[in-house]
């Protein structure tokens, strides 16, 4: 009677967490490249063995505050392994007008953002950065940014996870939670 009762437990998770447990994973994120602001080479592989959370932004966003936050994590993590990626995109709302240098100059002045920054580039849709191509197709619809400051968190494989809506504060126990799990 147990064992059956495992079987429908074990049915029904793979029902709903289906994306997470048949994810191929061909490629994991230390695969992908970005450029940063400069236009110099940001590769993943940089970060091998580190937990990225990878972050799209925006500075005319109403979310744009929470760089603060992200600025606090990176100052706090950073010496335990995690490496806070900002990625500008202008894909919600046009609220990433700026050129790159216009970006970092408003991280820098507004922020004193001194975590890495990719240069603008789409994250949804079939022009998306590989990046998100990749996540959405090994973790499902949940890693696709549905506004500025959708967080993906990806571990210490190079594999996605967790993921956060623009809602959630880098700053809050939820998140640093699910940080913490993975140091």
């Amino acid at each position: 009677m147990i064992k059956k009762i495992k079987i429908v437990v074990l049915l029904i998770m793979i029902s709903f967490f289906g994306n997470n447990l048949k994810a191929s994973y061909e490629k994991i994120a230390y695969d992908f490249k970005f450029n940063d602001l400069d236009g110099s080479a940001l590769d993943l592989s940089e970060y091998k063995g580190k937990v990225i959370v990878v972050v799209n932004v925006a500075s005319q966003c109403g979310f744009t505050k929470q760089y603060e936050d992200m600025q606090k994590v990176w100052e706090q993590y950073q010496s335990k392994g995690i490496v806070m990626l900002g990625v500008p995109s202008n894909d919600f709302g046009k609220q990433e007008p700026g050129t790159n240098k216009e970006i970092k100059n408003f991280c820098e002045a507004k922020f004193g953002i001194t975590f890495p920054m990719t240069e603008k580039v789409t994250v949804v849709g079939k022009n998306a950065h590989p990046f998100y191509i990749w996540a959405r197709e090994n973790h499902g619809k949940s890693a696709v940014p549905k506004w500025n400051f959708h967080k993906i968190i990806v571990d210490q494989n190079g594999k996605v996870s967790d993921t956060f809506t623009s809602f959630t504060k880098p700053s809050s126990k939820k998140f640093l939670k699910a940080l913490d799990k993975l140091l």
